[in-house]
């Protein structure tokens, strides 16, 4: 598996968090950096997504859709 470096800077209590749990576990604090991406990414990015989506309807450069389309 090809691996990337990510550098990021934490809140001194989120990281006393995050050094504690690998301590306690043996694992290294990246495991738990990477698990919480895989856990959560897919719902920022929908998230995001909607917002971006949202904020491009209220600037009316979308056109708007009747509900019943969008379901069916």
């Amino acid at each position: 598996m090809s691996t990337g470096v990510v550098s990021v800077r934490l809140p001194d209590d989120l990281k006393a968090r995050l050094d504690r749990l690998a301590e306690a576990t043996g694992r290294p604090a990246a495991f738990y950096v990477r698990a919480a991406l895989r856990e959560h990414l897919d719902d920022l990015e929908w998230a995001y997504g909607v917002a971006g989506l949202a904020e491009e309807s209220r600037a009316g450069r979308t056109e708007p859709r009747p509900l019943d389309a969008l379901l069916g």
